[in-house]
């Protein structure tokens, strides 16, 4: 369970960024998510190392993974010694854990049940790359800088949830994406504590995930170390023979 929650050749992790950009109060909503969509990364495949943290009310669990990923098709993670593995991809997620000999094979239904909202590939991939889990240019957008984000809101908020974007006046990636479902009493936060340049690019380096539901509250934080991009990958998966199927209620 925890490993689910969890343009040059080779370039790899160089420096930690920091930003102290002053907020432009006359950017509209439109520059800021052009500015936003500018950032958005480009590769073919991704390699690194995740210490992946899980908390969840008095349990708490930590491990680190091997990720990769071929953009837009394929996400894996692997454990140490490949006690448990994932791949996740635009229609299944699959994974299974040797320690307690189960798996799972199916859709995106066991996510979206941990973390209270709809969840694709997609909102997945876009969580580990600092991008929008919705497409900001779908809707209209308002603008309410705070003292160091640029806080975007629709102009109308969905009947059943509230989605707020903060961006970074500096790089313009996102400091947090945030969901709120008040009649659920439901929140999804994500937030962007560290980002590192590699090569050009800007990706993660501290993401921290925060679900609630009613007085449930799971706690996620992600370190990326060591990225590069464009190497040869492989996904190799195959689930032992004689694991029980983890099956939803």
């Amino acid at each position: 369970m925890l490993l689910i929650l969890a343009l040059s050749v080779g370039c790899k992790s160089t420096k930690s960024l920091t930003s102290n950009a002053e907020i432009d109060k006359d950017m509209t909503a439109k520059q800021i998510i052009r500015e936003n969509a500018k950032q958005d990364v480009r590769f073919k495949t991704l390699q690194a190392r995740v210490r992946i943290d899980y908390s969840e009310g008095s349990s708490s669990n930590g491990t680190t993974v091997n990720l990769r990923m071929e953009k837009d098709k394929v996400i894996w993670m692997s454990a140490p010694l490949a006690v448990a593995r994932v791949m996740i991809t635009q229609d299944s997620v699959k994974f299974y854990d040797k320690i307690n000999n189960q798996y799972f094979d199916g859709d995106f239904s066991l996510l979206t049940k941990l973390l209270g909202t709809e969840i694709d590939f997609e909102k997945i991939q876009n969580i580990f790359l600092g991008e929008p889990i919705f497409n900001l240019k779908d809707d209209t957008y308002l603008t309410d800088p705070n003292d160091h984000s640029y806080v975007l809101k629709p102009k109308d908020q969905r009947a059943l949830f509230e989605l707020f974007f903060l961006v970074n006046p500096g790089f313009f990636k996102l400091d947090s994406q945030q969901l709120y479902q008040p009649k659920e009493k439901r929140m999804l936060q994500i937030d962007y504590k560290k980002y590192q340049a590699v090569g050009k690019q800007i990706f993660p380096e501290n993401i921290r995930i925060i679900a609630v539901e009613k007085n449930d509250e799971i706690t996620i934080d992600l370190d990326f170390k060591s990225i590069s991009l464009n190497g040869e990958v492989r996904f190799p998966f195959n689930i032992p023979s004689g694991y029980k199927e983890i099956e939803l209620e």
